[in-house]
């Protein structure tokens, strides 16, 4: 079953519309609410979830400054990410008008290049700041991993080689959406790391790859007019959809396995979830449609990390 998402589907009618949104942008903060791609923000939200429950779990107390500053650390970073992506691709060419995912500022017209630069630089200053008071509860694990992913979040989209046009996309989710923001989180709580925890990063870490995943997999031509390759691209159609159903499955076979977090056990109960998103990256068309299945798969990686914290609590 097709899902009607009211967006076109051949490339001369999403150009058209393109020119059409271009004329009447946003503005305000509904300009940068746009721009940070709030759909997807809950990938920052997840890990740190999960991270602290598993802290507190093992820590026996909850500290509730890491808490609210990892939130707020990670949101930053994620928004300053999305803008230096947003503007990257669109003045590399990137964004090209057959590409069938949500509106992008720069490309559009909405936003000049410098005021979205400026933006990220901004959402990066302030996870900077976070990162600085972080490092203070922290320590120095904690000033490296907020360096390393400042770092990594410029040169996801910036550098000579930028990691999202190249395969290694996912596994960069994975590591600092993952283990690093589930890590980092833990350490806060624990002030050490442990193997569950990184086990969990992993797991959660798997998803944000899907959700990934799902985005390139939509963009899969443009992308690779646009000089992409994707893991998406050089994998193909079939092993995609294969790589991406392996993804939410891994997720849940961790958290549930014997080296996962107590309760893990509970995310299993998710799996059928699972299987209709899988169902839905096989069978649907790619296009626009596409767009709500990212946004429901980011939203599955936030209910695995809900429903690990009720786990979480249950066994304490």
């Amino acid at each position: 079953m097709k899902l009607n998402t009211g967006l076109p589907e051949t490339p001369s009618a999403i150009a058209s519309q393109t020119a059409s949104r271009a004329d009447q942008p946003p503005d305000g903060w509904r300009l940068w609410w746009l721009a940070i791609r709030p759909r997807t923000l809950t990938l920052s939200v997840a890990p740190v979830v999960a991270g602290t429950t598993l802290g507190w779990q093992d820590a026996g107390s909850l500290d509730v400054r890491p808490l609210l500053a990892s939130l707020i650390g990670a949101l930053a970073i994620q928004a300053g990410t999305n803008l230096f992506n947003d503007v990257s691709d669109a003045l590399r060419g990137g964004d090209q008008p057959m590409r069938q995912g949500p509106p992008r500022v720069t490309a559009l017209g909405w936003a000049s290049p410098e005021r979205v630069r400026h933006a990220a630089l901004v959402s990066f200053a302030v996870a900077a700041l976070v990162g600085l008071y972080l490092a203070y509860l922290g320590g120095w694990p904690i000033l490296a991993l907020g360096a390393a992913s400042l770092v990594a979040g410029w040169a996801y989209s910036g550098g000579p080689r930028p990691i999202a046009y190249t395969p290694l996309g996912e596994l960069f989710v994975i590591a600092f959406f993952g283990v690093g923001a589930v890590g980092g989180t833990y350490y806060l709580q624990t002030n050490t790391l442990s193997f569950a925890a990184v086990v969990t990063g992993v797991a959660i870490g798997a998803v944000a790859a899907a959700v990934l995943l799902a985005n390139n997999y939509r963009d899969m031509e443009p992308d690779r007019l646009a000089g992409r390759r994707t893991l998406a691209i050089q994998a193909g159609v079939e092993a995609s959809k294969l790589i991406y159903g392996a993804l939410l499955a891994a997720s849940m076979a961790l958290l549930a396995s014997p080296w996962g977090p107590p309760g893990g056990i509970l995310t299993l109960g998710a799996a059928p979830l699972a299987l209709f998103l899988f169902r839905r990256f096989v069978t649907e068309p790619r296009g626009p449609a596409f767009n709500s299945i990212l946004a429901a798969t980011a939203r599955f990686q936030l209910l695995l990390a809900v429903v690990l914290a009720v786990g979480l609590v249950m066994v304490s």
